[in-house]
């Protein structure tokens, strides 16, 4: 449902050191800023007074200071180096035989309030050495000190967990609720509009942390169609157009403008208005479009909060080949918002959870209402078996089912009916069971996850368990 952290968000870059000074001894050895050949060496100011080494100053008779051969009465002009320690092959001394010599650093002493007022430093592990030390001698004897310090160290390790970066999907919504307790709004998001709401403000949250490169990130968009996938290539920049072009679907309806204007697309198909905004955009779609998307999710969270169920609610969303209800559009916006932040972040590196478990548990619950319908159409194409009866079952009456059981978040079980979508699912005609996760059952119905692959545990009718989830897989669409 992470262009990780890249160098766009995090700037960071190398400093390389190791070249910086490095002068093949020329700084460092004979003639260098080292012991050897310091220009301070013991004799030098008494030869400077001497005229020693100086141009015209005294010398073995010649006057010129450059007299320095073996009969020279004189010291030499140039002083030698002077032995060293290392030069005798012997180890240094220690600090331990150095005695009183070593030497001994004095210890930091503060008062009382600013060692108080370090102990935040400290906890972050952000005080100098001897702060450090200074801070920690004070909490041996200083006992409000140590349980401020302790309470501190803890908050640290808060906001330092080892899990995922991402937030609990259920934040934003405990938080919410905890605000509308208080103050109830005048004017609420429905019930079956808060999955919608949830996963656009997630999905903008992610949009907000990549950088201006991660926008061109290569994203593969994947769906099933017929017998096998299918794929289409684009940028992230291309999947929030998609969106913001298949959400359009749905402000047409409520009344609201269409993203595409004036742009004719070849059919009211999502797959149709998305090739026409990629195919009339001058330029590759860039960051720019977020504005528009997100300013268009606000819209229609805004205008479907003025409905009620009795009104605008009920208006049918067409989405070319099909329609489905306001409500159950609202959660099928919802479930792309999802699948394609989930592309998203996999493009970026970034991590992304599933929705809030009752979100995931309404997502489900639409795609075992429409797998029947699904089925239904597969089996007028040849590609799923025929009903066992000669007659489809009557409208209302219950027929052969499967078990649909979905494990972890957003769980529970249907019963899917298999010869006609009028039917009634039934414990009593059930002929097979199948049990997925939540999260995998909603990729195999986003198409991210082959039919034939999918992990699940499968008794019963095996032709039966094949055509569901190939009609599961056949949910999902561009």
């Amino acid at each position: 449902m992470n262009d990780t952290g890249s160098a766009d968000r995090f700037g960071h870059g190398d400093f390389d050191g190791e070249d910086g000074l490095e002068g093949k001894g020329d700084l460092g050895s004979k003639g260098g800023f080292g012991n050897k050949g310091d220009k301070n060496d013991k004799g030098d100011k008494d030869e400077q007074q001497k005229g020693y080494g100086i141009p015209g100053g005294p010398a073995n008779g010649n006057g010129n200071g450059n007299d320095t051969g073996p009969d020279s009465d004189q010291p030499p002009r140039i002083p030698m180096p002077r032995a060293s320690v290392e030069d005798g092959g012997r180890p240094l001394p220690s600090l331990e035989d150095l005695g009183d010599l070593a030497p001994q650093p004095a210890p930091l002493v503060l008062e009382h309030r600013v060692l108080k007022s370090l102990l935040g430093a400290w906890a972050l592990a952000a005080c100098s050495p001897d702060e450090t030390a200074a801070v920690e001698e004070h909490l041996g004897d200083c006992g409000a000190c140590a349980d401020e310090a302790l309470r501190l160290r803890e908050a640290v390790g808060l906001l330092h967990q080892p899990e995922s970066l991402d937030l609990d999907p259920g934040l934003r919504t405990r938080v919410l609720d905890g605000c509308l307790d208080r103050r109830p709004p005048r004017i609420p998001v429905p019930e079956w509009a808060a999955p919608y709401d949830a996963e656009t403000a997630r999905l903008d949250a992610l949009l907000q942390d990549i950088g201006d490169a991660e926008w061109h990130a290569p994203v593969r968009l994947r769906w099933f169609e017929g017998e096998g996938p299918m794929t289409r290539r684009t940028t992230v920049a291309g999947v929030i157009a998609h969106l913001l072009t298949v959400d359009g679907l749905v402000a047409v309806a409520l009344g609201l403008d269409d993203p595409l204007g004036d742009v004719a697309a070849e059919g009211p198909t999502p797959r149709a208005r998305t090739e026409a905004y990629w195919r009339t955009s001058h330029f590759p779609p860039t960051r720019a479009v977020r504005a528009p998307w997100r300013e268009q999710t606000h819209d229609l969270v805004r205008t479907v909060s003025f409905t009620s169920d009795s009104g605008p609610a009920r208006l049918a969303v067409s989405y070319g080949d099909f329609e489905l209800p306001l409500q159950d559009a609202m959660l099928d916006r919802a479930f792309e918002c999802w699948v394609h932040a989930e592309d998203i972040a996999e493009a970026v590196d970034y991590p992304y959870e599933p929705p809030a478990p009752r979100h995931m548990h309404r997502m489900i619950d639409l795609a075992a209402r429409v797998l029947p319908d699904v089925l239904a159409t597969r089996r007028r194409a040849g590609l799923a078996s025929p009903p066992h009866h000669r007659h489809l079952v009557p409208a209302g009456e219950p027929g052969r089912s499967l078990r649909l059981e979905i494990e972890g978040m957003g769980g529970g079980e249907w019963l899917i009916p298999l010869d006609s979508p009028a039917a009634v699912g039934s414990a009593a005609y059930e002929v097979a069971h199948v049990a997925l996760d939540g999260a995998e059952f909603c990729r195999l119905a986003a198409g991210h996850v082959p039919p034939a692959e999918a992990a699940a545990g499968q008794v019963g009718d095996r032709e039966a368990i094949r055509d569901v989830l190939f009609a599961a897989a056949s949910l999902s669409r561009m």
